[in-house]
């Protein structure tokens, strides 16, 4: 206990003070849980903080967080030759930065990094791996790493994981992610191996291929995207297959919105105890943000710091408005090639100012996920989110999963495109009168041949990776 006690402290004067991390100790740190929950049942507080964070007080968030933007922007300002520069340009002293003056430094955008990625790397680190976007919402985004990196991540999440019961050494994870996504596999992978947990990469397969190791190969935990999610449970139904041929106990997806109907029906499929709905992205890592009980997204903000910006304004967005979700990782968790208010053009809407009362309520929280700024529509004055047509498409009584849909707006009117299968057995009327019980007023339905419907919008479960088997 005395060595664990060392190993804690060493930990938390390394998050406080800023410095790179003894990724050594953090692997010994989820032995030692996995010792203590062996032996008690539950970690201990100290240990459940340092993944947590001291977050329940503001005035310490925003101590922490200032420490964080300052130690970033002085070390960005020395290494990186885009930021060398965006700061010059700005007039601001990285090391005395103060978060209400984050606005006078232009947020990074997806462009910049895919135009010039040389620039961002630090000339303090050596390249290891590199990451890839998917690009589903356009040209991918290349991003390297370093092997420091590689071991913190796994070793942060592998903690994370074990003290929240995510995950335990009787696990065996199977993953289906794009195999380009080499950081979030290498994420799962590392994880597993601290944990004492089974790890089977699979990858965009063809459905069955994925449901003979889910069954036969004795999976307890999947990890994939919400459209692979959708195929999966239609080819289970397809076979006849149900709960009690799973032995899942967990389904964690993300990446896509994951519609009420969707999340419901997985359940029944699988017989599983959770799905959590998560948000991640490449270029952020590791900063997260998972959906609590009450449908909130609360993100990670003891690893970087989130601003949410109105659309129009680009100022800190009020209550009840929609807002894009900007991130700055902090050193010491990145460190080859890191980004400093990066906008994801993810688009939440603000909680109302009020108290939360969820079981995370001691972080930060938003709506969740509605989809990308710049796919957002505005029909009749009103705004038309991703997970608003997601969620209707996929409430149809047809199930069509997952949801294939394209939308645009003509003389302020919305248009919407669908697979014919989609509205079987129903009239236009009353696929008009659907939509307009999710807030959907379609002035146009138009229907296309089912073998025209990948054509409709890009989903992550379309990044096949074909095998022997299935073309045998």
């Amino acid at each position: 206990m005395f060595e664990t006690g060392i190993r804690q402290l060493r930990l938390a004067l390394g998050m406080v003070g800023g410095k790179r991390l003894n990724t050594r100790n953090l692997a010994r740190l989820v032995g030692d849980a996995l010792a203590t929950l062996q032996e008690f049942g539950e970690p201990g507080a100290d240990v459940q903080q340092l993944v947590d964070g001291p977050f329940a007080d503001p005035e310490a968030r925003d101590h922490l967080a200032t420490r964080g933007i300052q130690r970033t922007a002085a070390r960005l300002a020395q290494q990186s030759p885009f930021y060398q520069r965006r700061f010059a340009a700005a007039g601001i002293t990285p090391g005395k930065l103060k978060l209400d003056e984050l606005g006078a430094i232009p947020v990074t955008v997806k462009s910049e990094l895919v135009e010039r990625p040389a620039e961002f790397r630090c000339a303090d680190t050596e390249v290891h791996l590199t990451t890839r976007t998917t690009g589903t919402t356009g040209k991918p985004a290349e991003v390297w790493l370093s092997k420091y990196e590689i071991d913190l991540w796994a070793g942060l999440g592998a903690l994370s994981a074990v003290l929240r019961d995510e995950l335990r050494p009787t696990d065996i994870m199977q993953v289906h992610s794009s195999s380009r996504a080499t950081a979030a596999v290498h994420l799962d992978v590392g994880s597993c191996r601290l944990a004492g947990a089974g790890c089977r990469v699979l990858g965009i397969v063809p459905p069955d291929s994925a449901l003979d190791g889910l069954t036969a190969g004795g999976a307890t935990i999947m990890a994939t995207y919400p459209s692979y999610l959708a195929e999966l449970v239609v080819a289970a139904r397809r076979r006849g297959l149900g709960p009690d041929d799973f032995p899942l106990r967990r389904i964690q997806v993300g990446g896509e919105v994951l519609s009420p109907s969707l999340k419901k029906a997985a359940y029944a499929q699988f017989g599983v105890e959770s799905i959590s709905d998560s948000f991640g992205m490449t270029e952020v890592i590791p900063v997260t943000a998972r959906t609590c009980g009450q449908g909130h997204l609360h993100h990670d903000i003891n690893t970087g710091y989130v601003e949410y910006l109105d659309l129009d304004t680009g100022e800190p967005a009020r209550p009840g408005a929609l807002a894009t979700v900007v991130i700055t990782p902090f050193f010491p968790y990145r460190d080859c090639m890191p980004v400093f208010r990066y906008d994801t053009r993810d688009v939440v809407r603000l909680l109302p100012d009020e108290p939360l009362t969820c079981e995370v309520s001691a972080l930060p929280a938003c709506g969740p996920l509605l989809g990308k700024a710049d796919h957002l529509l505005r029909a009749g004055g009103e705004v038309v989110t991703g997970r608003q047509l997601t969620e209707a498409v996929e409430a149809l009584p047809s199930e069509p999963w997952p949801g294939r849909y394209r939308a645009s707006v003509h003389g302020g009117r919305l248009r919407l495109a669908l697979p014919t299968s989609a509205v079987a057995g129903l009239s236009e009327a009353d696929a008009r009168a659907h939509f307009a019980a999710h807030g959907l007023d379609v002035a146009e339905l138009t229907l296309v041949p089912d073998s025209e419907a990948v054509g409709l919008r890009p989903l992550r479960t379309d990044l096949h990776e074909l095998t022997f088997a299935a073309g045998a």
